[in-house]
This record gives C-alpha cells, structure tokens and sequence, in this order.
C-alpha cells in the first residue's frame, strides 16, 4: 500500500503561507540589523542649547554623556548611566568611567558616561538635573538607541555613587505638556549600582569635601538631610547593588551599611557586598585577585534580575 501522502490542498496552502513566513524573517532580520543613531564614542550634550544654569560656555560648562556600545546592538537592550566619581570637584573618567563603560559592553549593555558639572562653581540642583536629564534623554531616544524603557540603570562611585543614590531617590514621573519632548518622559532609573558610595551629608562620617562641593560650606540643614540617602529611600527606590571596602577610610562603609539598611526596611531588593580589604577608589580593582570579584558579583545580580540573559 501507498503510504498517505497528506491533502494536495494542503501542501498549496502550505506554499502559499511560505512568502509570508520568509517576509516575517526578512523583517525580523531587518530590525536587528537596523543602523542605530548613535555611534560608539559619541560625545552627545545634554541640552542643545545653554544648560539650565550653564555659568559659562567652556567644556566645564557643558554636561555631556559618552557613548559606548557592545559589540552587538539589537533593539531592547540594558543601558546604564555611569557617574565617576571625583568629590564633586573632579571626574574619574578612566578607572571610573571608561574602563566600567567597557566592562558593561562585555555583559551586553549599552554604557553611557556622564560628565556632569562640578563643585565649587555648581551646587546643587544642578548635579542632580544633569543626571535626570541623562535618564530622560536614554528613554525618549530608546527606540532610536535601542534601549529597553524599563532597563535603563544608573551607575555611580564615590561621590558619583551620590549622585546615582540621589537619582535613585529624587525622581518624576515627567511634563506632559512640556516644549521639549525629553522633559515630558520621567527620570526615575530601573535599577542602581552603587560603589563606595557618599551617603549621607549629615553624620560625621560623611565625605565632608564631596559636602562641601555639592552644598557649599554652610548648607541649609534640611537641604543636606534630604540629599542624605539613608534618610530618602522610599518604596518606589529601585533596585539596588552596592560594594564597598571595610578598609576605606576616605568613604566609610557606614555610608553603604546605612543605605543598605534603608532600603531594607523600605522593602527595595538590594544586594551589599563588603569586602574587607581594599582601598577607597578602586574601580572594577582589576589589579587585586580578591577585590575584582565583586564585578562578577554584580554580574550575577544582573541576571538574577533579568537585566542581562
């Protein structure tokens, strides 16, 4: 007997849908391969025009966020902001900056480095709103960027942990109405990676310099309690993962400890590491065996909660 060799009528649909299938792959192909609109190394300014409080036009006077991009760059991708750190005086823009930026691309995520503005010439608001501004710009250009519009991080060290910890903390929902498209999406951040992070500007063992840069010499006391992170978690902070040394004596751990705690009794998912050795500053410590474990801990923190596969 002749094995059934199925209804003619159906192998003719089963072509028929065969364009179609081939369309939908084609499609599919395209979008993965569509050309992004920023390119690795761009340099991208915050604003188009003047800052907002902009007290000059030098380089200084001009925040800027430095693309770089993974090697692969299909669309939904992670992005984190990452804020050097530097007391507000300074940037740390290589062991802080650029070098965590290409660790990020090795973990397929797209970094963005921030150059914010600097004490003593800028006090605060004017740090904070160069960091909302940069999660405001990720998101509105996040199909354009291939960016996911609920893995958008920030990243900070030192007092770029600050700056991170107060963007986890101070946050809107955006303008609706405003003139420019940017400020109409909100600035709250997905998720936060904290380095020996400044906390708090109100107990003694705060960084007093990175105080002093951001506030000035005599801040306004209730100024400096709401910019102290241990005193501003709320539910809706988002996740986060802290490291820090027990042998930093420039930041510390109280600092982190103190944090980690608030966002404990908050109910935010946060995971804090503290190794015991290690000086203040170290970056991903790529030259201490011991102490570079702690960008494999973050690594599995990112999967844990499905921002890298």
């Amino acid at each position: 007997m002749i094995g059934n060799i199925g209804n003619p009528g159906n192998q003719t649909s089963r072509m028929k849908q065969i364009p179609f299938i081939l369309l939908l792959v084609a499609a599919s192909a395209f979008a993965q391969q569509t050309p992004m609109t920023i390119q690795d190394g761009q340099i991208i300014p915050l604003w188009t025009g003047a800052a907002p409080g902009a007290q000059g036009t030098d380089d200084k006077d001009i925040p800027t966020i430095t693309v770089y991009l993974p090697r692969t760059t299909p669309p939904g991708m992670s992005a984190v902001i990452v804020c050097p750190g530097g007391g507000y005086t300074n940037l740390a823009m290589n062991h802080e900056g650029r070098q965590v930026a290409n660790f990020l691309n090795s973990q397929g995520i797209i970094a963005f480095v921030l150059k914010y503005r600097l004490g003593p010439k800028y006090h605060h608001p004017v740090e904070l709103g160069d960091a909302q501004r940069a999660i405001r710009m990720l998101r509105s250009h996040s199909a354009d960027w291939h960016i996911a519009t609920d893995r958008i991080g920030i990243m900070g060290f030192s007092a770029g942990g600050h700056l991170a910890m107060s963007a986890s903390t101070h946050f809107d929902s955006g303008q609706p109405g405003a003139a420019d498209p940017i400020d109409r999406v909100g600035s709250r951040p997905d998720f936060s990676i904290l380095g020996y992070p400044v906390i708090s500007l109100v107990e003694p063992w705060t960084h007093q310099g990175s105080r002093n840069a951001l506030l000035g010499a005599n801040p306004d006391p209730d100024l400096a309690k709401s910019l102290s992170g241990e005193q501003a978690v709320t539910k809706e902070t988002p996740p986060t993962f802290i490291f820090q040394t027990n042998a930093d004596t420039t930041v510390p751990a109280e600092n982190a400890t103190y944090y980690y705690l608030a966002l404990r009794k908050a109910g935010v998912a946060a995971e804090m590491h503290v190794f015991e050795k290690g000086p203040h500053g170290v970056g991903l410590a790529m030259d201490d065996p011991a102490l570079s474990e702690w960008s494999k801990l973050l690594t599995n923190w990112l999967r844990v909660h499905a921002i890298i596969k």
